[in-house]
């Protein structure tokens, strides 16, 4: 028996709630696989198209005649971790009930304290929303909204991305975890709230969940965290002819790498970054990174790339 975090890509959940409701139906086969075999399991996900889609329709209808409030964008991000983790434990449950199998899901709106000086703050880079060409992204900049080229897929929507420094619904977390409880939590990175004085304030960016699902797994003092992309392996020179596909990676030659830029930023590289942090953070603590329908390969060693 394994503690096990899972981090899932929100670009891998569609980009309409029925495209995400079909996505999820997949996901849910491989997430009670590891269940199955008496694994305790956490998942989160991304939510960058989907809290770009929410805070795009509010602030449209904002404008509109139907005279809708501004929504602050903390609180879109607690929209999209809500349909999100009810798409998540609704699938997981179905899937449970065709196994017969008795494992509760819950969906927790998790809340991620970061630190209001993070430079991230002075410097969005946070992808969120639909890709756009370069000439919408242009005339779109006309109105103050920053964007930057994504990984040569496109342009996309930057927001500041500060790094989690704590999560405010831990204990919670830990003790449904500890109990055998399916827990989906800290979507989307968590809801970035900074403590002023007494109280939490939500502020408005995109934590990368990359990052939040390897401070979670610290946390609850996970064994493995798996980071879910949309291929099996990590490859350096990756595109060129001497691409090389990795299976396994020691912390000195995944820093070495990072070095070396061999990993795209807002890509594979906070995936890298995050792995490296849960596996430096505790003993016998290890990270795969894989595609969604090879997580169980990946964790009895068949594919994937293992950081240890």
């Amino acid at each position: 028996m394994k503690k096990i975090v899972l981090a899932l890509g929100g670009n891998a959940l569609g980009s309409t709630p029925d495209e995400q409701k079909n996505a999820v139906k997949i996901t849910a086969k491989s997430i009670v696989d590891l269940v199955s075999e008496g694994n305790k399991v956490i998942i989160s996900h991304g939510n960058g198209p989907q809290v770009g889609m929410i805070n795009l329709a509010m602030d449209v209808a904002s404008k509109s005649s139907a005279n809708t409030p501004t929504m602050p964008f903390p609180e879109c991000g607690a929209m999209s971790q809500g349909y999100i983790g009810y798409h998540l434990q609704n699938s997981i449950e179905n899937e449970l009930l065709k196994r017969n199998m008795t494992e509760d899901v819950v969906s927790l709106v998790t809340q991620v304290l970061v630190d209001s000086n993070d430079p991230a703050f002075e410097n969005p880079t946070k992808p969120i929303g639909s890709f756009y060409t370069k000439e919408e992204a242009q005339e779109m900049s006309k109105n103050g909204v920053v964007f930057k080229e994504d990984a040569g897929r496109g342009y996309r929507r930057v927001v500041p991305s500060p790094k989690p420094v704590d999560i405010i619904e831990k204990n919670s977390v830990k003790l449904l975890y500890d109990n055998g409880t399916i827990v989906v939590a800290a979507g989307g990175g968590g809801i970035p709230v900074i403590r002023e004085d007494s109280e939490y304030r939500g502020v408005p960016a995109v934590i990368d969940k990359d990052f939040t699902t390897a401070k979670l797994a610290e946390l609850v003092d996970a064994d493995v965290l798996i980071i879910l992309t949309a291929v099996e392996k990590v490859a350096i020179k990756f595109g060129k002819p001497d691409e090389e596909w990795l299976s396994e990676m020691t912390v000195e030659e995944a820093e070495k790498y990072l070095e070396a830029k061999e990993f795209a930023e807002g890509s594979m590289k906070p995936k890298i970054e995050a792995a490296l942090g849960f596996v430096k953070s505790g003993k016998n603590r290890t990270a795969l990174i894989t595609s969604l329908e090879k997580a169980l390969d990946g964790l009895e060693g068949k594919t994937g790339t293992l950081i240890k």
